[in-house]
């Protein structure tokens, strides 16, 4: 466990050298007004103070190598009362042997001895206090930072879930529109499988992205898109508006391919006209602003609505990355569903 001495010796020696020289100049202006002369009092406090501080440093490595639990709290207690008598005791041995010879001081030093006590245990009673809370922050830092790992992982699983379960989706889409057009148009049933390819391949690679820029997202839009060309023909058109700062606007990648898939799905699957899905892109106020237009039939909504997955995958994947709710709006304008994005950008 980490405690005060792992601040490094350079700094450990440091603060007791300045504490040293604080606490030996107070107490020997304190003996000295008591009535003893001014060197004996400098004597008495050099020897004193560099003996706590001797014992002050004991208690630190103990804790350093030794944490009472819980249960275990009277420990501290006990350890502090060691502490100060075994200080008390090689104070009293050490200044007897030095003034031996002067009863004034002998006299003094007993009178003294509680005091000394009282000061010196509650000193070492602070540095435990010290110790026992340094550890509490310690653990509790420790705890937060397993807690925060243990979250991301599995925000991180999540993610990862949600965006597996999109491809699967989209996949068995594709390959459906293959095998209806392997007999009638063989040439482009192999065109649809090496865009499927390219289109997977860049996937992979991308879902071990935490962001992308809406330039690389737009052009795996673009493989997607090809695709689905491929499976409807003529009926399907799709513009982008796009500005050039927005471009370089950061978003969580395979973001927009699930919006677009479900603009196709509602925009196609009913109709057997030509459909127009629009795409505009704006950066303002530290946001990047998305909005995708499809125009949908308002009669045939309620009957192949479907499980809503895609949008609500996106709006889990938000909340996940963001913690907001607010970042994805939907909302109907006579013929036309719209969806709104709005994306964070980094400071």
């Amino acid at each position: 466990m980490k405690s005060i001495v792992s601040y490094g010796p350079k700094k450990i020696i440091s603060v007791y050298i300045g504490w040293w020289i604080f606490w030996s100049l107070l107490q020997s202006m304190v003996i000295h007004r008591l009535g003893l002369s001014f060197q004996m009092a400098l004597e008495d406090s050099f020897i004193s103070s560099t003996l706590l501080g001797l014992a002050s440093f004991l208690a630190i490595m103990l804790y350093q190598y030794y944490q009472p639990g819980k249960a275990n709290r009277i420990y501290r207690l006990i350890f502090a009362v060691g502490i100060t008598i075994l200080f008390c005791a090689m104070l009293n041995w050490t200044l007897r042997s030095l003034y031996a010879n002067d009863p004034v001081y002998l006299q003094f030093l007993m009178a003294s001895m509680p005091l000394r006590f009282i000061i010196s245990f509650l000193i070492i009673s602070f540095i435990s206090i010290v110790n026992w809370l340094w550890n509490i922050l310690q653990e509790q830092k420790e705890y937060d930072t397993r807690r925060n790992e243990a979250e991301q992982l599995l925000k991180d699983a999540e993610l990862s879930s949600l965006r597996q379960q999109l491809q699967p989706h989209f996949l068995f889409n594709s390959l459906n529109s293959i095998s209806a057009l392997a007999g009638s148009k063989p040439n482009e049933a192999r065109k649809m499988i090496q865009q499927l390819s390219d289109f997977l391949r860049g996937t992979l690679k991308r879902d071990e992205q935490k962001t992308a820029s809406l330039q690389e997202e737009l052009d795996h839009l673009g493989l997607y898109l090809e695709i689905e060309k491929v499976r409807f023909g003529h009926r399907l058109h799709v513009e982008m508006a796009t500005t050039q700062e927005s471009l370089q606007a950061l978003l969580p990648p395979l973001l927009l391919q699930p919006i677009a898939e479900n603009a196709i799905k509602f925009g196609l699957y009913d109709t057997i006209g030509e459909i127009t899905i629009s795409l505009t892109t704006t950066l303002q106020s530290g946001y990047l602003n998305i909005e995708i237009k499809n125009p949908f039939d308002p009669k045939t909504q309620n009957a192949n609505q479907g499980t809503g997955f895609g949008l609500n995958s996106i709006q889990r994947r938000l909340f996940l990355l963001y913690t907001r709710n607010d970042l994805l709006a939907t909302e109907k304008n006579g013929d036309l569903f719209i969806t709104k994005l709005k994306i964070p950008q980094p400071a």
